[in-house]
């Protein structure tokens, strides 16, 4: 796979990519949150990232297929499967990305590799995502945490597709290409590409969400916004010690 990376705020590594994945059904949940509540659970040296002096917190239920290494076939016990994120935003060296809070797979292969491989703060969780007359119907509870971390909704797109203009909010929530991850008191960065996202304005209706359900944080009782995505492939570097 060839992905021009010019739109890219920095080049590519020298190095070769490591990883293919390929994401579809997509939905971005963004809320508000002041910068004093995201503080304490990220690592000092990564600065939280704000769009006009403000930042943000997501939500983002999605799946996977595709999965492969680097010279190397699918897997196939772990080349497909859901995965739900609780991220914020964070840039270090002029090289904005995302910050993990949790990753809720259905693979508990993928969540071995992505802990020990690149320090992320994967949970094995039941997951569940089906497509009804083009909605998107989606299901996750974490295995651990008797039932507190859990995800149910419904949810689509309301729009053609377009590609978020630089400077933008939509652009900023979305055009990541890297992410930050920390272990054992050193901090590391994975590099990441794809196209521009091809994003949809979406709509959803959320039945539950306990996923950002952590002590100190509380999500705003007002609409997010929603971005979807029908399918972006990613290609994926090491990690790099930052």
């Amino acid at each position: 796979m060839i992905i021009n990376s010019e739109h890219r705020p920095w080049p590519i590594p020298k190095s070769s990519w490591r990883m293919k994945q390929i994401w579809h059904d997509l939905l971005f949940i963004h809320w508000p949150l002041p910068i004093s509540m995201i503080r304490p659970f990220v690592p000092k040296r990564l600065e939280i990232d704000t769009f006009e002096n403000q930042t943000w917190i997501g939500v983002v239920p999605f799946h996977m297929s595709g999965i492969r290494m680097k010279g190397l076939p699918v897997m196939p016990i772990a080349s497909r499967f859901p995965e739900i994120n609780v991220r914020v935003y964070v840039t270090l060296d002029g090289k904005p990305g995302v910050y993990f809070f949790s990753l809720d797979a259905e693979s508990w292969l993928a969540v071995k590799v992505a802990r020990a491989f690149y320090h992320l703060p994967y949970y094995l969780a039941n997951l569940e995502v089906t497509e009804k007359e083009n909605r998107i119907l989606y299901q996750s509870q974490r295995t651990s945490s008797n039932g507190r971390f859990c995800f149910q909704a419904e949810y689509g797109a309301t729009s053609d597709v377009f590609q978020a203009k630089k400077g933008s909010l939509d652009y900023w929530l979305t055009e990541r290409y890297c992410l930050y991850s920390n272990n054992k008191n050193s901090l590391y960065r994975c590099e990441i590409l794809h196209k521009p996202w091809p994003l949809q304005k979406a709509d959803a209706n959320i039945i539950q969400n306990t996923m950002a359900d952590i002590e100190g944080i509380r999500l705003p009782d007002i609409k997010p916004i929603y971005h979807f995505s029908k399918k972006t492939e990613v290609l994926t570097w090491g990690l790099e010690k930052v």
